[in-house]
């Protein structure tokens, strides 16, 4: 999926969701998880189908799936394959976190883009330009590299400083990757917690997409994502992950996961509208 398709997909549904499918065996309703061998999809398969006429985006974060070894690998491809036939419209991504040497990542990104059809992955930067280059190298799939991350540990490394350009590590993975790939193929995540950092990142990067995760649950602001990420084509995915797929544990919880999904996307549709994006 290219740039103008994902704008297109978000001004038809007037929605920069993605939901994230963070499926976890030990959290999903109990009379779905007694069927242990498709639980995972039966799942994820019901949060599409209430959820997919609000979002733009799906992603699915591997950890939960490789943790279940094959038959986890197996939920996750049915589930790409899922959306890719009764939903192609979706932009999906590999939560994966992938970045190795370069005949490494030139294995992965195989196996996501090639092999398991993902629109993108995430990829970490921290060992440079050789492995994330294998990644642009796919027709309109994307590299989504991590910039700005709003966990605690951010603060060990992303904010330290350079002591002769007084440049942050973040600011530096902006500014270098910007070499690797264009806004075209690469976007960067970056933490709904961290909003008030969104203005510096616009600087560096303001015709990017930004995934940004963290909205929710984790107690990222909307408005404030909106405020200072906000560009002339959105530039925003917005990913929320517990508070819609985990809305309630009952026999309504697809029910529940397209109520909070609409909540959002409502929420989302006009910021778009005051934006004169729609």
């Amino acid at each position: 999926m290219n740039k103008q398709q994902l704008f297109d997909n978000i001004k038809r549904k007037g929605s920069f969701l993605c939901v994230g499918l963070d499926t976890d065996i030990n959290k999903i309703p109990k009379f779905i998880a007694e069927d242990e061998k498709d639980s995972i999809f039966q799942f994820n398969k019901a949060i599409i189908d209430a959820t997919a006429d609000l979002c733009v985006a799906y992603k699915p974060n591997l950890a939960f799936y490789e943790s279940m070894g094959i038959e986890g690998w197996d939920a996750l491809d049915r589930t790409v394959d899922y959306l890719r036939s009764y939903y192609p419209d979706q932009f999906i991504i590999a939560d994966a976190k992938r970045g190795d040497i370069g005949n490494t990542s030139s294995m992965y990104a195989k196996a996501f883009f090639k092999n398991m059809n993902f629109d993108a992955v995430t990829v970490a930067p921290y060992m440079g330009e050789d492995s994330v280059v294998p990644f642009l190298g796919y027709h309109d799939k994307w590299v989504i590299l991590l910039a700005l991350t709003s966990n605690k540990g951010a603060y060990d490394f992303q904010f330290t400083k350079d002591a002769e350009t007084n440049e942050k590590i973040f600011e530096r993975v902006l500014n270098i990757s910007q070499k690797w790939g264009t806004s075209d193929n690469m976007m960067y995540v970056v933490g709904a917690t961290q909003a008030e950092m969104l203005s510096e990142v616009r600087k560096i990067v303001p015709e990017h997409f930004l995934l940004v995760p963290g909205v929710g649950a984790q107690g990222g602001s909307l408005q404030e994502v909106a405020k200072y990420g906000l560009n002339s084509h959105c530039g925003l995915l917005v990913n929320s992950s517990r508070q819609i797929i985990y809305a309630s544990s009952g026999l309504d919880f697809a029910l529940q996961a397209r109520v909070e999904a609409h909540n959002i996307q409502q929420e989302m549709e006009s910021i778009l509208r005051e934006a004169g994006l729609l």
